[in-house]
């Protein structure tokens, strides 16, 4: 199968990121922080330059195409540092991990799926671009208040501060994803009335997604309380014996539950509400992007509490591991379950039409 000219391109531009890394290993000015900060950001814009001049059309068709292109390159140094961390690879980016950073611990958080929306040239990609949207918000949400808050506060160095230049991006990409038009349907008017006439005993795939929705909530709100030292001993248990990563001062387990407690938890009483009653066409968009966060949130979360890096006493306990990864995988699957069923069947999220009849009937009075 021939690869797209656009994803040739891509590819060579993200994985140029493992020369550029090992070059820069060797050059010693780098040893100051400063250095650092100064080197990233003229590499950015040396990859922007390339990315306008090679493929002047497509940005000028869609500016997001460059910004996927730069956080693609980006999420492949994540990638080396996160191998390097591990002892995959040496020799790369030693500049960089010789010194503890606080961004260190979780690099790969923000290595959303950046590479799919450029696989084909000016192919929609609203679909895919709400759930890499969903995925970065939260990675960022997560990372840069557990860098500030964490135990390694004091550790933070200038390179920290170009991270926080990234905020603006999903601000910027959300507002152009959103306002991309919707694809069309097929359904008619009167296919949009007789599905949403369904009582919810009609429509049991929805009575099954509300169910996991109430224990989903029940289980956002609960990990809430933990990490809110709440004194029961229902809370107590269960951060000793299932969860101990969420003791972790590096803060990044305290604040991934509180944006399910303050985010995660309202979405799901939501997502009920428009799974109960027809015409919430809101859900369908937010569901993609609550599907992205999650997955990713999760990811990171259960990779954390079970990684060699994360201290033995606030690692999962071997006895309650059963118990922990499945509830975590049954946290993260249901948000794609709904995306899925909004998607399949967005007849009943849409806005009721008048019927054809009724349109022939005003036509003819």
């Amino acid at each position: 199968m021939d690869i797209p000219p656009l994803a040739g391109k891509t590819a060579a531009m993200s994985l140029g990121a493992l020369p550029v890394s090992y070059v820069l290993n060797h050059v010693s000015a780098l040893s100051q922080p400063l250095c650092v900060v100064l080197m990233s950001a003229l590499i950015l814009g040396l990859l922007f330059m390339a990315v306008y001049s090679l493929s002047h059309g497509e940005i000028t068709y869609d500016p997001l195409y460059a910004v996927f292109v730069i956080f693609s390159f980006t999420s492949v140094v994540d990638l080396i540092i996160a191998l390097q961390e591990d002892g995959y690879v040496m020799g790369f980016i030693d500049f960089y991990t010789k010194e503890p950073r606080p961004c260190r611990a979780l690099r790969l958080r923000v290595n959303g799926p950046h590479l799919p929306p450029l696989s084909l040239p000016r192919k929609r990609y609203r679909n895919l671009g709400l759930y890499w949207l969903g995925s970065f918000a939260m990675s960022l949400l997560v990372f840069l208040p557990g860098n500030i808050l964490g135990k390694y506060s004091s550790e933070i160095r200038p390179a920290f501060f170009l991270t926080i230049l990234y905020m603006l991006v999903p601000c910027w990409a959300g507002v152009r994803i959103f306002s991309q038009s919707c694809t069309p349907t097929s359904y008619t008017p009167d296919m949009v009335r007789e599905e949403q006439k369904k009582g919810l005993l009609q429509r049991p795939v929805d009575l099954t997604l509300i169910m996991y929705l109430i224990l989903a909530a029940f289980f956002a709100l609960f990990r809430g309380l933990v990490v809110l030292d709440c004194p029961t001993d229902a809370c107590f248990i269960y951060i000793y014996q299932y969860e101990p990563y969420l003791r972790d001062p590096v803060a990044y387990p305290k604040l991934q539950m509180l944006m399910y407690l303050f985010y995660a938890l309202p979405f799901y009483c939501l997502a009920t509400y428009a799974l109960t009653f027809p015409g919430c066409s809101w859900l369908p968009d937010w569901a993609l992007v609550f599907a992205g966060a999650i997955g990713q949130a999760q990811f990171s979360h259960m990779g954390a509490s079970m990684h060699l890096r994360t201290p033995f006493t606030y690692r999962v306990p071997e006895d309650t591991w059963t118990t922990f990864f499945f509830s975590n995988m049954l946290f993260a699957l249901g948000p794609h379950l709904l995306a899925l069923r909004c998607l399949w069947r967005p007849a009943f999220f849409m806005h009721a039409q008048p019927s054809t009849s009724e349109g022939q009937g005003k036509k003819q009075q």
